[in-house]
């Protein structure tokens, strides 16, 4: 990939998530609608960009063939040690935590109710990491590490990943926690990004992602019977 194709993909992406913030918090659309919007900026224009503009094969681009099963084994253990930390640290912070101005937020912004919760908790576990996953590692920080700007690929893609999620929640959290947050989103995103060296593909953080979702969603079903 050129230098120039680099920065059409960051200037892309940082486009893309503006785009989402814009939807998320300005446009207040319910969850059904935020998640159609994602998969066309998250996933459609990524893979029309890799197959019509850089013209590779998706699945090469994405290193997914001939895949090494052994080379995953440490997305595992941190995926298990994540799940850990996350629910330790919800018990240490949970009175810092207004569970009723969470669950408000999600039954009148985004109309997640108690029946459909089911329903988004396995398509945020299985379907929105591996979104995530094959935006912000295999589409962006592994093509920009490749073309040998590795502190930037690092930095960008960590940075990127940690923004957009803290916009999502923003109003959910008193500015220390939403700082805390970024903090938190950011070195996951650099340890994501580390995971994935190993592997030359984004299937390492992915496990880690589904196992550090199952936690939050968890804490989710949690919130929801506490309200």
């Amino acid at each position: 990939m050129t230098k120039k194709h680099m920065w059409t993909i960051i200037s892309l992406t940082i486009i893309s998530c503006l785009l989402m913030l814009i939807i998320e918090q300005g446009l207040q659309t319910t969850y059904f609608t935020k998640t159609i919007a994602k998969i066309i900026l998250f996933l459609a224009v990524p893979l029309f960009y890799i197959r019509f503009i850089l013209k590779e094969k998706i699945l090469v681009f994405l290193n997914l063939k001939n895949i090494d099963i052994t080379r995953l084994k440490t997305g595992f253990l941190f995926g298990i040690l994540s799940f850990l930390i996350i629910l330790v640290a919800y018990y240490v912070l949970k009175d810092f935590i207004n569970a009723e101005t969470i669950i408000s937020d999600l039954k009148n912004r985004l109309h997640i109710t108690p029946e459909i919760y089911i329903f988004i908790a396995l398509y945020i576990t299985f379907g929105n990491s591996l979104l995530e996953e094959f935006y912000f590692r295999g589409f962006i920080f592994l093509k920009i590490y490749q073309t040998n700007h590795k502190k930037l690929a690092y930095v960008f893609s960590a940075a990127l990943f940690a923004i957009y999620h803290v916009a999502i929640f923003i109003n959910w959290f008193n500015i220390w926690l939403i700082m805390l947050a970024l903090i938190g989103l950011f070195t996951v995103g650099l340890i994501f990004n580390w995971l994935n060296t190993k592997s030359n593909n984004f299937l390492n953080s992915w496990i880690l992602h589904i196992l550090a979702d199952i936690a939050i969603v968890a804490i989710g079903f949690y919130l929801y019977q506490i309200t």
